[in-house]
Protein backbone atom coordinates (compact mmCIF):
# COMPACT_ATOMS: atom_id res chain seq x y z
CA UNK A 1 0.00 0.00 0.00
CA UNK A 2 1.05 3.76 -0.94
CA UNK A 3 1.65 5.85 1.92
CA UNK A 4 -1.07 8.87 1.31
CA UNK A 5 -1.79 11.83 2.99
CA UNK A 6 -2.64 11.51 7.18
CA UNK A 7 -6.71 11.70 6.58
CA UNK A 8 -7.11 10.74 10.82
CA UNK A 9 -5.22 11.42 13.72
CA UNK A 10 -5.30 11.13 17.27
CA UNK A 11 -3.00 13.37 19.35
CA UNK A 12 -2.43 12.58 23.13
CA UNK A 13 -5.90 11.87 23.37
CA UNK A 14 -7.46 10.94 26.73
CA UNK A 15 -11.04 10.32 27.89
CA UNK A 16 -12.35 9.87 31.12
CA UNK A 17 -15.77 8.60 33.21
CA UNK A 18 -17.21 8.85 35.82
CA UNK A 19 -18.46 5.54 37.81
CA UNK A 20 -21.60 6.15 39.68
CA UNK A 21 -21.33 3.72 42.94
CA UNK A 22 -24.08 5.52 45.09
CA UNK A 23 -26.71 7.69 44.54
CA UNK A 24 -28.95 9.58 47.41
CA UNK A 25 -32.19 9.39 46.42
CA UNK A 26 -33.75 12.19 48.80
CA UNK A 27 -33.41 15.78 49.49
CA UNK A 28 -32.80 14.40 53.35
CA UNK A 29 -30.28 11.91 52.04
CA UNK A 30 -28.14 14.30 50.22
CA UNK A 31 -28.10 16.79 53.53
CA UNK A 32 -27.85 13.96 56.06
CA UNK A 33 -24.56 12.68 53.63
CA UNK A 34 -23.58 16.28 52.69
CA UNK A 35 -23.04 15.27 49.02
CA UNK A 36 -24.96 13.65 46.09
CA UNK A 37 -23.18 11.15 44.65
CA UNK A 38 -20.16 8.71 45.09
CA UNK A 39 -18.37 8.58 41.95
CA UNK A 40 -14.57 7.53 40.55
CA UNK A 41 -12.90 8.54 38.01
CA UNK A 42 -12.06 5.63 35.35
CA UNK A 43 -9.64 7.10 32.84
CA UNK A 44 -10.95 4.71 29.41
CA UNK A 45 -7.94 6.50 27.30
CA UNK A 46 -4.67 7.40 28.52
CA UNK A 47 -2.14 9.69 26.10
CA UNK A 48 -3.15 7.92 23.02
CA UNK A 49 -1.31 9.01 19.54
CA UNK A 50 -1.34 7.45 16.25
CA UNK A 51 -2.50 8.59 12.35
CA UNK A 52 -4.16 6.60 9.51
CA UNK A 53 -3.33 7.51 5.88
CA UNK A 54 -5.26 8.06 3.22
CA UNK A 55 -6.57 4.26 1.66
CA UNK A 56 -5.37 2.42 4.65
CA UNK A 57 -7.48 0.14 6.25
CA UNK A 58 -6.44 0.64 9.99
CA UNK A 59 -7.47 -2.16 12.45
CA UNK A 60 -8.00 -1.34 16.55
CA UNK A 61 -8.19 -4.19 18.28
CA UNK A 62 -7.99 -5.06 22.43
CA UNK A 63 -10.42 -7.20 25.02
CA UNK A 64 -13.58 -6.00 25.90
CA UNK A 65 -12.53 -2.83 28.18
CA UNK A 66 -9.67 -1.81 26.44
CA UNK A 67 -10.71 1.55 25.16
CA UNK A 68 -10.56 0.69 21.25
CA UNK A 69 -14.64 1.68 21.03
CA UNK A 70 -14.02 5.00 23.16
CA UNK A 71 -11.03 5.54 20.32
CA UNK A 72 -13.55 5.38 17.83
CA UNK A 73 -16.02 7.16 19.69
CA UNK A 74 -13.90 10.17 20.08
CA UNK A 75 -12.72 10.08 16.38
CA UNK A 76 -16.14 10.32 15.42
CA UNK A 77 -17.13 13.10 17.67
CA UNK A 78 -19.68 10.70 19.49
CA UNK A 79 -17.43 11.60 22.74
CA UNK A 80 -15.02 14.76 22.90
CA UNK A 81 -12.09 13.91 24.57
CA UNK A 82 -10.99 15.36 27.91
CA UNK A 83 -7.83 15.90 26.55
CA UNK A 84 -5.85 15.91 23.38
CA UNK A 85 -7.17 16.37 20.06
CA UNK A 86 -8.44 14.28 17.15
CA UNK A 87 -8.36 15.02 13.37
CA UNK A 88 -11.05 13.94 10.78
CA UNK A 89 -10.31 14.96 6.43
CA UNK A 90 -12.94 14.15 4.26
CA UNK A 91 -17.07 12.82 4.80
CA UNK A 92 -17.37 10.74 7.33
CA UNK A 93 -19.91 7.40 7.57
CA UNK A 94 -19.53 5.44 11.10
CA UNK A 95 -21.25 2.09 11.56
CA UNK A 96 -21.49 1.86 15.08
CA UNK A 97 -24.71 0.97 15.87
CA UNK A 98 -27.14 -0.70 12.85
CA UNK A 99 -30.48 0.72 12.57
CA UNK A 100 -29.92 3.05 15.42
CA UNK A 101 -31.53 5.86 13.44
CA UNK A 102 -35.18 2.94 12.55
CA UNK A 103 -38.02 4.02 13.41
CA UNK A 104 -39.93 0.57 14.42
CA UNK A 105 -43.10 1.53 13.63
CA UNK A 106 -41.88 2.35 9.49
CA UNK A 107 -42.16 0.34 7.16
CA UNK A 108 -38.36 -0.79 5.79
CA UNK A 109 -39.00 1.81 2.83
CA UNK A 110 -39.73 4.34 4.86
CA UNK A 111 -36.88 4.04 7.03
CA UNK A 112 -34.32 3.15 4.57
CA UNK A 113 -35.10 6.86 3.39
CA UNK A 114 -34.94 8.12 7.32
CA UNK A 115 -32.15 6.69 8.00
CA UNK A 116 -29.86 7.43 4.64
CA UNK A 117 -30.82 10.71 5.32
CA UNK A 118 -29.88 11.01 8.87
CA UNK A 119 -26.65 9.71 7.34
CA UNK A 120 -26.36 12.34 5.33
CA UNK A 121 -27.21 10.68 1.72
CA UNK A 122 -29.42 13.35 -0.52
CA UNK A 123 -33.05 11.72 -1.51
CA UNK A 124 -31.85 11.92 -5.14
CA UNK A 125 -28.66 9.20 -3.92
CA UNK A 126 -30.95 6.95 -1.88
CA UNK A 127 -33.62 6.39 -5.15
CA UNK A 128 -31.15 5.80 -7.29
CA UNK A 129 -29.15 2.91 -4.73
CA UNK A 130 -32.65 1.91 -3.33
CA UNK A 131 -32.99 -1.32 -4.90
CA UNK A 132 -29.25 -2.33 -4.72
CA UNK A 133 -29.46 -1.23 -0.65
CA UNK A 134 -32.77 -3.60 -0.69
CA UNK A 135 -30.67 -6.77 -2.50
CA UNK A 136 -28.15 -6.17 -0.55
CA UNK A 137 -29.78 -6.73 2.99
CA UNK A 138 -31.71 -9.53 1.37
CA UNK A 139 -35.47 -8.24 2.98
CA UNK A 140 -37.10 -7.67 -0.46
CA UNK A 141 -40.26 -9.10 0.88
CA UNK A 142 -40.53 -7.28 3.82
CA UNK A 143 -39.74 -4.20 2.50
CA UNK A 144 -42.94 -2.46 3.24
CA UNK A 145 -43.53 -4.12 6.63
CA UNK A 146 -42.87 -2.05 9.93
CA UNK A 147 -39.04 -2.79 10.83
CA UNK A 148 -40.80 -3.65 14.23
CA UNK A 149 -41.50 -7.14 12.95
CA UNK A 150 -38.18 -8.17 11.38
CA UNK A 151 -36.04 -10.23 13.13
CA UNK A 152 -32.87 -9.20 14.34
CA UNK A 153 -30.74 -9.75 11.74
CA UNK A 154 -32.90 -8.48 9.10
CA UNK A 155 -33.14 -5.68 11.04
CA UNK A 156 -29.20 -5.19 11.35
CA UNK A 157 -29.09 -6.04 7.95
CA UNK A 158 -31.13 -3.59 6.41
CA UNK A 159 -29.07 -0.88 8.93
CA UNK A 160 -25.93 -2.15 7.61
CA UNK A 161 -26.73 -1.42 3.90
CA UNK A 162 -28.32 1.86 4.41
CA UNK A 163 -24.17 3.16 6.20
CA UNK A 164 -22.47 1.08 3.46
CA UNK A 165 -24.10 3.09 0.65
CA UNK A 166 -23.34 6.66 2.26
CA UNK A 167 -19.58 6.29 -0.31
CA UNK A 168 -17.56 8.19 2.60
CA UNK A 169 -14.17 9.27 2.30
CA UNK A 170 -13.35 7.59 5.48
CA UNK A 171 -15.91 4.65 7.53
CA UNK A 172 -15.26 4.12 11.02
CA UNK A 173 -16.96 0.61 12.20
CA UNK A 174 -17.64 -1.20 14.90
CA UNK A 175 -17.87 -5.09 15.32
CA UNK A 176 -20.12 -4.90 12.20
CA UNK A 177 -18.38 -7.95 10.35
CA UNK A 178 -19.95 -10.34 12.61
CA UNK A 179 -24.00 -9.73 12.17
CA UNK A 180 -26.07 -11.43 9.58
CA UNK A 181 -25.28 -15.36 8.81
CA UNK A 182 -22.60 -16.84 6.97
CA UNK A 183 -23.54 -15.59 3.58
CA UNK A 184 -24.38 -12.36 4.41
CA UNK A 185 -20.67 -11.53 6.44
CA UNK A 186 -19.14 -12.86 2.95
CA UNK A 187 -21.72 -10.19 1.07
CA UNK A 188 -20.03 -7.76 4.51
CA UNK A 189 -15.96 -8.69 3.46
CA UNK A 190 -16.81 -8.31 -0.39
CA UNK A 191 -18.03 -4.66 -0.36
CA UNK A 192 -15.22 -4.22 2.32
CA UNK A 193 -12.62 -5.16 -0.18
CA UNK A 194 -14.35 -2.95 -2.95
CA UNK A 195 -14.15 -0.29 -0.47
CA UNK A 196 -10.56 -0.70 0.23
CA UNK A 197 -9.89 -1.20 -3.89
CA UNK A 198 -11.49 2.21 -4.67
CA UNK A 199 -9.08 3.86 -1.91
CA UNK A 200 -11.12 4.17 0.78
CA UNK A 201 -10.18 5.05 4.21
CA UNK A 202 -11.39 2.33 6.65
CA UNK A 203 -11.04 2.25 10.58
CA UNK A 204 -12.61 -0.26 12.45
CA UNK A 205 -12.84 -1.98 15.77
CA UNK A 206 -13.04 -5.67 15.40
CA UNK A 207 -12.88 -8.84 18.26
CA UNK A 208 -12.15 -11.39 14.50
CA UNK A 209 -8.97 -11.62 14.15
CA UNK A 210 -9.10 -13.39 11.00
CA UNK A 211 -11.15 -10.41 9.46
CA UNK A 212 -8.27 -7.82 11.17
CA UNK A 213 -5.26 -10.12 8.72
CA UNK A 214 -7.71 -10.18 6.33
CA UNK A 215 -8.73 -6.42 6.08
CA UNK A 216 -6.38 -4.46 7.56
CA UNK A 217 -3.06 -2.82 6.87
CA UNK A 218 -1.94 -1.36 9.61
CA UNK A 219 -3.47 -3.01 13.25
CA UNK A 220 -3.34 -0.78 17.08
CA UNK A 221 -3.05 -3.00 20.31
CA UNK A 222 -5.54 -1.44 22.95
CA UNK A 223 -5.28 -2.52 26.57
CA UNK A 224 -6.47 -0.84 29.52
CA UNK A 225 -6.79 2.30 27.77
CA UNK A 226 -3.19 2.23 26.50
CA UNK A 227 -1.64 2.04 22.96
CA UNK A 228 0.11 -1.02 23.51
CA UNK A 229 1.80 -2.07 19.76
CA UNK A 230 1.45 -0.38 17.07
CA UNK A 231 2.42 -2.21 13.82
CA UNK A 232 1.76 -4.97 11.03
CA UNK A 233 -1.74 -6.96 11.58
CA UNK A 234 0.11 -10.73 12.66
CA UNK A 235 3.22 -8.99 14.61
CA UNK A 236 0.38 -7.47 16.83
CA UNK A 237 -2.23 -10.08 16.35
CA UNK A 238 0.62 -12.17 18.05
CA UNK A 239 1.60 -9.84 21.21
CA UNK A 240 -2.04 -9.27 21.68
CA UNK A 241 -2.78 -13.30 21.87
CA UNK A 242 0.38 -13.91 23.78
CA UNK A 243 -1.59 -11.59 26.85
CA UNK A 244 -4.75 -13.69 26.29
CA UNK A 245 -3.76 -17.11 26.26
CA UNK A 246 -5.77 -19.28 28.46
CA UNK A 247 -4.26 -21.88 30.30
CA UNK A 248 -0.92 -21.70 28.35
CA UNK A 249 1.94 -24.46 29.51
CA UNK A 250 4.27 -26.47 28.16
CA UNK A 251 3.49 -29.91 26.90
CA UNK A 252 4.98 -33.72 27.04
CA UNK A 253 7.04 -32.67 24.07
CA UNK A 254 8.41 -29.47 25.37
CA UNK A 255 5.73 -27.11 23.21
CA UNK A 256 3.71 -24.54 24.24
CA UNK A 257 0.58 -25.22 24.41
CA UNK A 258 -2.71 -22.92 25.89
CA UNK A 259 -6.82 -23.29 25.63
CA UNK A 260 -9.86 -23.75 27.12
CA UNK A 261 -9.48 -27.34 27.32
CA UNK A 262 -13.29 -28.45 25.96
CA UNK A 263 -11.70 -30.19 22.71
CA UNK A 264 -8.49 -31.12 22.56
CA UNK A 265 -5.91 -32.45 19.69
CA UNK A 266 -4.24 -35.37 21.02
CA UNK A 267 -2.12 -36.54 18.07
CA UNK A 268 -0.49 -34.74 14.49
CA UNK A 269 1.17 -36.96 11.82
CA UNK A 270 2.10 -37.12 7.99
CA UNK A 271 0.56 -40.51 6.36
CA UNK A 272 2.72 -42.67 3.86
CA UNK A 273 1.65 -44.55 0.91
CA UNK A 274 0.72 -47.52 2.79
CA UNK A 275 -0.61 -45.23 5.88
CA UNK A 276 2.27 -45.24 8.04
CA UNK A 277 3.87 -42.41 9.75
CA UNK A 278 6.40 -40.59 8.02
CA UNK A 279 8.57 -37.89 9.14
CA UNK A 280 10.15 -36.65 5.43
CA UNK A 281 7.74 -35.61 2.75
CA UNK A 282 8.64 -35.04 -1.09
CA UNK A 283 7.77 -31.98 -3.01
CA UNK A 284 5.72 -32.53 -5.77
CA UNK A 285 4.18 -35.70 -4.48
CA UNK A 286 0.83 -36.41 -2.68
CA UNK A 287 0.81 -35.90 0.90
CA UNK A 288 -1.65 -36.71 3.94
CA UNK A 289 -1.93 -34.98 7.30
CA UNK A 290 -3.96 -36.57 10.24
CA UNK A 291 -5.20 -34.35 13.37
CA UNK A 292 -6.78 -36.81 15.98
CA UNK A 293 -9.31 -35.21 18.38
CA UNK A 294 -11.01 -35.45 21.43
CA UNK A 295 -13.84 -33.76 22.45
CA UNK A 296 -15.70 -33.69 25.90
CA UNK A 297 -18.85 -31.92 25.35
CA UNK A 298 -20.92 -31.12 21.75
CA UNK A 299 -19.10 -28.49 20.40
CA UNK A 300 -21.13 -26.15 17.70
CA UNK A 301 -19.39 -25.41 14.20
CA UNK A 302 -15.94 -26.03 15.61
CA UNK A 303 -13.39 -25.26 13.26
CA UNK A 304 -9.39 -27.20 12.92
CA UNK A 305 -6.43 -24.99 11.97
CA UNK A 306 -2.95 -25.61 10.14
CA UNK A 307 -0.31 -23.30 10.10
CA UNK A 308 2.81 -24.24 8.31
CA UNK A 309 6.02 -22.90 9.37
CA UNK A 310 9.33 -22.87 7.65
CA UNK A 311 12.61 -23.01 9.93
CA UNK A 312 13.04 -19.76 10.92
CA UNK A 313 9.62 -18.95 11.76
CA UNK A 314 8.29 -17.41 8.83
CA UNK A 315 4.66 -18.86 8.08
CA UNK A 316 4.43 -20.68 4.32
CA UNK A 317 0.39 -20.89 4.99
CA UNK A 318 -2.79 -21.27 7.52
CA UNK A 319 -5.26 -23.09 6.63
CA UNK A 320 -8.82 -24.27 8.09
CA UNK A 321 -11.70 -26.22 7.48
CA UNK A 322 -13.43 -23.18 7.97
CA UNK A 323 -11.69 -21.45 4.85
CA UNK A 324 -12.27 -24.86 2.41
CA UNK A 325 -16.14 -24.72 3.72
CA UNK A 326 -15.83 -28.33 5.48
CA UNK A 327 -17.57 -26.99 9.25
CA UNK A 328 -19.49 -29.78 10.77
CA UNK A 329 -22.32 -28.43 12.85
CA UNK A 330 -21.31 -30.18 16.17
CA UNK A 331 -18.55 -32.62 17.35
CA UNK A 332 -18.41 -34.88 19.90
CA UNK A 333 -15.79 -38.01 21.42
CA UNK A 334 -13.26 -39.09 19.39
CA UNK A 335 -12.20 -38.95 15.64
CA UNK A 336 -9.61 -37.21 13.35
CA UNK A 337 -9.51 -34.97 10.78
CA UNK A 338 -7.36 -35.65 7.07
CA UNK A 339 -6.39 -32.67 4.99
CA UNK A 340 -4.45 -33.96 1.72
CA UNK A 341 -2.04 -32.32 -0.77
CA UNK A 342 -2.54 -33.77 -4.35
CA UNK A 343 0.99 -32.09 -4.93
CA UNK A 344 2.50 -31.15 -2.21
CA UNK A 345 3.79 -27.34 -3.11
CA UNK A 346 6.99 -26.89 -0.14
CA UNK A 347 10.69 -26.75 -1.38
CA UNK A 348 13.08 -28.85 0.05
CA UNK A 349 13.55 -27.36 3.88
CA UNK A 350 12.84 -28.26 7.43
CA UNK A 351 9.15 -27.17 8.18
CA UNK A 352 7.27 -26.90 11.40
CA UNK A 353 3.12 -27.42 12.35
CA UNK A 354 1.38 -25.39 14.64
CA UNK A 355 -2.45 -27.06 14.96
CA UNK A 356 -5.74 -25.56 16.78
CA UNK A 357 -9.19 -26.53 17.62
CA UNK A 358 -11.01 -23.36 17.95
CA UNK A 359 -14.62 -21.99 17.49
CA UNK A 360 -16.16 -20.75 14.46
CA UNK A 361 -14.88 -17.12 14.83
CA UNK A 362 -11.64 -18.37 15.85
CA UNK A 363 -11.78 -15.83 18.53
CA UNK A 364 -12.13 -18.42 21.43
CA UNK A 365 -9.20 -21.24 21.27
CA UNK A 366 -10.38 -24.53 22.57
CA UNK A 367 -6.34 -26.29 21.71
CA UNK A 368 -3.44 -24.86 20.84
CA UNK A 369 -0.16 -26.53 20.09
CA UNK A 370 2.47 -24.31 18.95
CA UNK A 371 5.01 -26.56 16.43
CA UNK A 372 3.92 -29.46 17.75
CA UNK A 373 6.14 -31.35 14.60
CA UNK A 374 8.65 -31.43 12.50
CA UNK A 375 9.19 -32.63 9.15
CA UNK A 376 11.54 -32.48 6.29
CA UNK A 377 10.72 -31.71 2.70
CA UNK A 378 13.10 -33.66 -0.08
CA UNK A 379 13.28 -31.78 -3.75
CA UNK A 380 11.62 -34.44 -5.36
CA UNK A 381 10.17 -32.99 -8.80
CA UNK A 382 10.70 -29.69 -8.17
CA UNK A 383 13.30 -27.70 -9.81
CA UNK A 384 12.84 -24.50 -8.23
CA UNK A 385 16.50 -23.22 -6.69
CA UNK A 386 15.73 -21.33 -3.67
CA UNK A 387 12.20 -20.02 -1.81
CA UNK A 388 9.77 -22.23 0.28
CA UNK A 389 7.40 -23.06 -2.01
CA UNK A 390 6.65 -24.31 -5.94
CA UNK A 391 4.41 -21.95 -8.28
CA UNK A 392 5.22 -24.53 -11.59
CA UNK A 393 5.46 -22.00 -13.67
CA UNK A 394 6.93 -22.67 -17.31
CA UNK A 395 9.61 -20.90 -19.64
CA UNK A 396 9.16 -20.11 -22.69
CA UNK A 397 11.60 -18.07 -24.94
CA UNK A 398 10.77 -16.19 -27.72
CA UNK A 399 13.21 -14.45 -30.59
CA UNK A 400 12.29 -11.17 -32.31
CA UNK A 401 12.24 -11.38 -35.51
Amino acid sequence: MSAGPVVVEAINVSKKFRLVHERNQSLKATILRGRRVVADEFWALRDVSFDVREGETFGLIGPNGSGKSTMLKCLTRILAPNEGRVEVHGKVSALLELGAGFHPELSGRENVYLNGAILGLPQSELRKRFDAIVDFAGVGAFIDEPVKNYSSGMYVRLGFSVAINVDPDVLFVDEVLAVGDEEFQRKCNDKFNELRRAGKTIVLVSHSMGSVVNLCDRVAWFSKGRLMELGAPRDVIESYASTTRVGLRIDEYGKERWGSGEGRIEGVFWLGDTGEHVGRLEGGRPARLRLLYEIDEPIVQPVFNVSVLADGGTEVTLTSTRDADRVPEKLQGRGHVDLTFPSLPLLANVYHLTVSLTDYSRMHEYDVRKELISFAVDPGEHREAGGLVALGGEWEIHEDP
